[in-house]
Order: structure tokens, then sequence, then C-alpha cells
């Protein structure tokens, strides 16, 4: 399935940072953070401006980026984790 997002929405695949085990201790999956970085899969068009012309995202497919902890909107696709955000919740490219 193919998954276009409108506007200045962006499509992101997240990275699960390597999980570390210190003194036998096991986190429970509901206790870890949410992972803050991922890998661009599909952007919008860009924002509409007033004159009627699109302001073009600053990310393209394929670029890792950081992106704020609480953002976006998860879905499930093809049983896989993807997020829907704006691109002004991205802070970084890595």
């Amino acid at each position: 399935m193919e998954v276009r997002p409108l506007g200045d929405r962006v499509l992101i695949r997240p990275i699960d940072e390597p999980e570390v085990k210190r003194g036998g201790i096991i986190i429970p999956d509901t206790a870890k953070e949410k992972p803050q970085q991922g890998e661009v899969v599909a952007v919008g068009k860009g924002r509409l401006l007033d004159s009627g012309e699109r302001a073009e995202l600053e990310v393209k497919k394929g670029d890792k980026v950081l992106f704020r902890k609480y953002s976006g909107t998860e879905i499930n696709i093809e049983e896989e984790k993807y997020l829907i955000l704006g691109e002004s919740d991205i802070l970084a490219t890595i």
C-alpha cells in the first residue's frame, strides 16, 4: 500500500535505538522512551502559501531526521509502525 502525505506532512519510519541492558534489568516496552529519529519514507507537496504557490519541504525521501518526542500520529501499514507529522515537528537532519 502506498501512502502519500498531504501538504507539509511527512511519513517517517521510526528507528529504534539499540536496547542496552545494564545490571540484568529488563525494561518493559510500556516504560521505554519513544524513538526520536527516523527515516523519511514519503513527503507531501508542501504548504500552500497565500499567493497560491507551494513552499517546498526541506526534507526529502531517504533523509534521516530527528523529531520531537511526542509529535505526530502513529499508524500501522502492513504491520510496520510509521509516524505522520508536520515538517515543523522535524528538528534536524542527521
